[in-house]
């Protein structure tokens, strides 16, 4: 069904002047008139006419496009140089934090090593005591011995010399 100018226009969204510049410079045989003198668009004419529309509308996307790109250019520019600022910002913070860990992995490994040092001493002077306790305790144990040897050679003797008497030599 043939379609008026305004309402092609209004389906493409475009003006009605643009519609009418497209058909003015179709063919004559593809320009028709209803009974009342009106223009009216066949379906011939309607894909020549949205063909030309369509290649318009696109031109003038890929141009404002260019525009958008330029300034998204900008936008861009200025989001890249805030992010290299944020990024060297980071960076310094994380050399501060290593360099503070540095510090005390530092600080631990001579704790560690001072720890060790103690341990090795007090091994050592615990060997020293443990044989100075081994030297005392033989010493004390020779006196013993020896005292429990006298006394036994001591009822021996009295044993040898009194056969006869027992236990009551005692008394």
């Amino acid at each position: 069904m043939p379609k008026t100018i305004r309402e092609l226009a209004d389906e493409l969204r475009v003006s009605k002047q643009t519609i009418q510049y497209h058909y003015q410079r179709l063919p004559t045989k593809n320009r028709q008139k209803d009974s009342q003198g009106k223009n009216v668009i066949s379906l011939t004419a309607e894909r020549i006419i949205r063909g030309k529309v369509a290649k318009t509308l696109v031109a003038n996307s890929q141009q404002t496009d260019n525009k958008k790109a330029t300034k998204t250019s900008k936008e861009n520019n200025e989001l890249i140089a805030t992010l290299r600022r944020e990024v060297a910002d980071l960076k310094s913070q994380r050399d501060q934090q290593l360099a503070t860990k540095d510090r005390q992995i530092d600080h631990l490994a001579k704790l560690i090593d001072q720890q060790q040092q103690l341990q090795l001493t007090t091994v050592a002077e615990n060997k020293k005591l443990k044989d100075h306790m081994q030297k005392l305790s033989r010493l004390l144990e020779a006196p013993k011995s020896a005292r429990n040897q006298q006394e036994n050679d001591k009822k021996e003797d009295i044993h040898k010399n009194n056969p006869n008497k027992g236990w009551w030599h005692f008394w």
